[in-house]
């Protein structure tokens, strides 16, 4: 039996969830919708959280993703009615700065990067060496732009325009998602949506985080001193501890080394 004493009063809480690392799907250690819907879901509604607090480092990755998890946190907020403030340590760009941005504000230490509101797609193309080693592509398809950007053929301008029109809609979808969410605050005359950018001080001068902050020191200055921080993450899968999949956790390492890289980390 707990006894209750209505002279006591409970220490306010605020529920704290890590999102770092690249947004893929499908992808082991990568953020996705499917991989951070347990977790956003318990931070939401476990132990009436006065607040939900997002630690954010990422440099991006799927827009879809970034969307679904972005979506999902509005969902939950609206539906309890509980702020969410982000932080950002070394970057939140590109789909980073999409989660981001679903937060009520952002906070960022004074070296974080953020922006990169746009859209890329990167492949290669190898017709010419496989034209050089004697190789023949055959490529047999039931629809004309069924072999769209093939690397194994000679680029074709008409794909190229297809996808150029494809990025074009996903960069209008990222820009909606930002004016919505931060609505009055961004600076109007500025080019933000260039795929460029920043250090923090000069991304609050544009509008795009609230100010320079670190997570505790915030929250104590928001729910006061005795607030309590319960701290969400994902753990492991239990054979990666012990070696297992090794390769993967590789391969995912240098990928998404490569994506921090872009931003000079």
């Amino acid at each position: 039996m707990t006894l209750k004493l209505p002279f006591l009063k409970k220490q306010p809480r605020v529920a704290v969830l890590r999102l770092a690392g690249t947004i893929a799907s499908g992808t082991r250690g990568s953020l996705s919708d499917e991989a951070l819907a347990p977790l956003i879901e318990k931070a939401f509604r476990k132990g009436k959280p006065k607040a939900v607090a997002l630690i954010l480092n990422s440099p991006g990755g799927s827009p879809v993703q970034s969307a679904l998890i972005a979506a999902r946190i509005r969902r939950l907020a609206d539906e309890k009615q509980i702020p969410v403030h982000a932080f950002v340590e070394d970057v939140a760009a590109s789909g980073g700065y999409w989660l981001a941005s679903a937060a009520d504000d952002i906070w960022a230490d004074g070296g974080s990067i953020i922006g990169s509101i746009g859209v890329i797609s990167a492949g290669f193309g190898a017709h010419e060496l496989l034209a050089r080693q004697g190789v023949e592509r055959r490529v047999y398809t039931a629809g004309k732009s069924k072999s769209t950007l093939d690397p194994f053929q000679k680029e074709k301008p008409e794909d190229v325009t297809r996808l150029k029109a494809l990025l074009e809609d996903m960069h209008s979808l990222f820009i909606d998602h930002v004016k919505t969410r931060r609505a009055g605050k961004l600076d109007e005359t500025a080019e933000l949506f260039t795929g460029e950018f920043w250090l923090a001080g000069r991304a609050q001068e544009l509008g795009l985080i609230d100010g320079i902050a670190h997570l505790e020191p915030k929250l104590k200055e928001l729910y006061g001193d005795k607030v309590r921080l319960m701290r969400y993450g994902r753990k492991k899968p239990f054979l990666s501890r012990f070696g297992a999949q090794i390769i993967d956790d590789g391969l995912a390492a240098v990928e998404e080394r490569a994506q921090f890289a872009r931003f000079g980390l």
